[in-house]
């Protein structure tokens, strides 16, 4: 099986990528390990997109993932102009119908067993359930946001890997009272940077936050510190806390939250560390959800409704590609020849550790080069998302979901000018 471009993941970079080398009248695979594409926006329960400005470079997949979702009901406009408050599970449904709509051929429940190069073309073999199959490429796109087609051919990653950001794992609970929050945590929480609400389509929607960090004053301090006192949440339980109403699914919260910290019973030095996180997170959930139950109003008979399948992964491995994006290009916003991507996006940083987080927000937009899309050792190979070559830092501004649409969006037209 012969194509100009593959593209392994479906997350949001790897949808964009595939969508747009398709409608640009390439011959054009993706391959997903899950049954469904949307990477952590569906899977991992990552919604709403961030806002931010992208100057509308590299937005064409956005646009009209915006025009299909208001067309299928499963979106909103929030009162801040954000229209990216996104239903996730009608947009299983909806990445689909936008891939075979620019007859993008889809490999669900599959993936790399090893890739091979011969003539500057890549050769893979695929293992889909209980068949394989061998397809050759002559332009290959890593969309698996750890690395991994990089990793199968044994290519070399940054080595700053010392600082790292927080897991999280995203839940969902229902039967909420949205109007009873709605009205009570604006009530309680005078500070609109942190908490908004707003009635929309005839239903209410909000947004709010707290962290353990003490540096800030956030209305909701009392009830986490009451909730400690009784033993109903560990201090570490309220590391981080955010919530949103989710678009066309009434009566539905949405949670940022927790963060999988370095709990004490976790051991670093242990190889099962990580999935003793994951059942911890899972732990962390359900005291979380009896907190909401005892003191947001509104809460009183929500139910947990759903658990993300996948976790809130913020950073990981990062390729070494033609250039290196660093804090100080953000710093200096630097145009450059080539543009991958527009942004006034921050940098975000969740860390483990109490007052040690970092949200530095940007003076200008900032451009991203598409140098760092490329691998340094081949011009027909890139990588897109969040193991993009850059630094940490500047890595934790560009990681956002909308960042990472114009990305793939960025690769695929650049394909399509090389081929031509």
């Amino acid at each position: 099986m012969k194509y100009d471009v593959v593209i392994v993941g479906a997350g949001a970079s790897g949808i964009s990528c595939a969508w747009n080398c398709a409608k640009l009248g390439l011959k054009t695979l993706i391959i997903e390990k899950n049954i469904h594409a949307g990477g952590l926006i569906t899977s991992g329960l990552v919604i709403p997109v961030m806002k931010l400005n992208s100057l509308n470079i590299n937005n064409d997949f956005y646009n009209k993932l915006i025009e299909v979702t208001q067309n299928y009901n499963a979106s909103i406009t929030y009162s801040d102009g954000n229209p990216a408050w996104f239903n996730p599970e009608l947009l299983k449904n909806i990445f689909d119908f936008m891939l075979q709509s620019v007859n993008c051929h889809i490999l669900y429940y599959s993936t790399i067993r090893n890739i091979t190069i011969k003539n500057k073309a890549f050769f893979l073999s695929v293992d889909n359930n209980t068949l394989s199959l061998h397809i050759d490429t002559k332009y290959l796109v890593d969309a698996t946001g750890d690395g991994n087609v990089f990793e199968k051919l044994n290519l070399e990653f940054l080595d700053d890997t010392e600082e790292k950001q927080s897991l999280s794992m995203r839940f969902l609970m229902g039967n909420v009272d949205c109007e009873k929050f709605s009205k009570w945590i604006l009530e309680i929480d005078n500070d609109r940077t942190v908490t908004t609400a707003s009635i929309i389509h005839g239903e209410y929607h909000f947004s709010t936050a707290y962290t353990w960090d003490t540096n800030k004053q956030w209305a909701l301090r009392p009830y986490f510190q009451k909730a400690i006192n009784e033993g109903i949440l560990k201090e570490y339980d309220s590391s981080y806390f955010q919530l949103f109403s989710v678009a066309c699914m009434p009566n539905t919260v949405a949670f940022n939250c927790p963060r999988l910290v370095s709990v004490p019973q976790v051991n670093n030095d242990d190889v099962f560390r990580l999935s003793k996180r994951i059942i911890e997170g899972r732990n962390q959930i359900s005291r979380l959800a009896k907190f909401c139950n005892k003191y947001l109003k509104g809460f009183e008979n929500a139910y947990i409704s759903n658990i993300s399948d996948m976790l809130g992964v913020r950073e990981s491995r990062r390729i070494k590609g033609k250039q290196i994006f660093t804090v100080q290009d953000i710093e200096k916003g630097i145009k450059p020849t080539n543009i991958a991507l527009a942004s006034d996006y921050p940098i975000d940083i969740h860390s483990d550790e109490q007052n040690n987080s970092e949200l530095k927000f940007a003076k200008h937009v900032w451009y991203l080069p598409l140098e760092c899309l490329v691998s340094k050792d081949y011009d027909n190979l890139f990588a897109i998302g969040r193991c993009l070559s850059a630094d940490f830092k500047a890595q934790a501004a560009v990681r956002t979901q909308a960042n990472c649409f114009s990305m793939g969006e960025a690769v695929a037209k650049h394909i399509k000018s090389i081929i031509n």
